[in-house]
């Protein structure tokens, strides 16, 4: 019986995963925040993250990963610096009673702070414009998860998230009879859907993920409509190590690939490795193909005593290098 519902599950995802992607719409997506990895550790990994536990932050990469949780509470917290100064914000938050028996339970919150900026609008005057109020773009996306373990080496997950963003307040200059500026607010929301699965074969600490984030309806802003940036992952996962004599114990290297069908830009390769030392210094690094602002992609982390450190370093070629941080409990 098992099995059979393996199976189903399996070719649902593979059905809905060809209804998804139909129709290719590349970059005619919104709310691209969606898009940015939220933790120093999946960041410094290039994004390779579908089939690799990221603890508490796999409510933003593949949910299935919470029900491979060991611990009854997992927090952290993440700084994100991104381009042009946009504040880049996320929490995370599992919850696993009882060992997973009734599944684990996950919160995801992501806030976005572009910053202030000064409006205009067209005017028939020597500037060839008019100031208008100043605006202060933001958005934010609150998540639910709950994932569950099926059998020791298949898990399911599942996440629904309210997404809101509000491009602030503008000016429409009116060329009609009345003359008169309106004003209008750019803010709209919508619900949004996460899945995903994780299987471990059995052969040493080789795992397959999959995941399918941002599925919801079609928005419209003004006269055109948009969707979210709906993708698709793929991911490998194995510890190297496991191949190599016991004597190397307490040495562990990670490697992770990812294959992404994104809406929004063409498919994408991501590579990340990750060494681990006793379980307490981790050094990461990452490589994206496809991508014409990021090549490589680096990371160092530490942790004891529960509390772990993580930080990651992204250059860029056409904007500022991007630093993020992560502080992460778990009990």
């Amino acid at each position: 019986m098992k099995h059979r519902l393996l199976i189903l599950i399996s070719a649902s995802l593979i059905i809905l995963t060809k209804a998804f992607f139909a129709q290719d719409k590349l970059a005619q997506s919104g709310m691209q925040f969606l898009s940015v990895a939220s933790d120093a550790r999946s960041s410094a990994l290039a994004g390779a993250s579908t089939s690799l536990n990221n603890f508490a932050n796999s409510v933003f990469s593949n949910p299935a990963l919470l029900a491979d949780m060991n611990n009854t509470i997992d927090f952290s917290a993440n700084y994100n610096l991104w381009i042009a100064d946009i504040k880049y914000n996320s929490f995370a938050f599992a919850y696993n009673p009882y060992d997973g028996l009734y599944g684990t339970f996950g919160i995801g919150f992501t806030y976005v702070d572009y910053g202030t900026f000064e409006g205009t609008i067209i005017a028939n005057n020597e500037q060839g414009f008019l100031e208008t109020n100043d605006f202060s773009p933001n958005a934010f996306a609150l998540g639910l998860t709950y994932s569950k373990a099926l059998t020791d080496k298949f898990s399911v997950g599942g996440n629904v998230k309210y997404v809101y963003q509000n491009l602030g307040s503008f000016t429409i200059a009116r060329i009609d009879s009345t003359g008169e500026n309106v004003d209008a607010s750019s803010s709209m929301s919508v619900f949004a859907f996460d899945f995903g699965t994780i299987y471990k074969t059995g052969y040493k600490s080789l795992a397959f993920g999959i995941s399918v984030q941002n599925f919801s309806r079609e928005l419209r802003y003004v006269r055109e409509n948009f969707q979210l940036p709906l993708t698709f992952n793929i991911g490998v996962s194995m510890d190297i190590m496991d191949f190599l004599p016991e004597k190397f114990k307490g040495h562990e290297f990670w490697l992770s690939i990812d294959a992404i069908h994104p809406r929004s830009h063409p498919e994408q390769l991501k590579f990340g490795v990750e060494y681990r030392f006793i379980n307490t210094l981790f050094v990461r690094g990452g490589y994206l193909t496809n991508d014409d602002n990021v090549k490589f992609t680096y990371g160092i982390g530490l942790k004891q005593f529960g509390f772990a450190l993580d930080y990651s370093y992204t250059p860029f070629k056409y904007f500022q290098s991007v630093h993020r941080f992560s502080l992460r409990f778990s009990l």
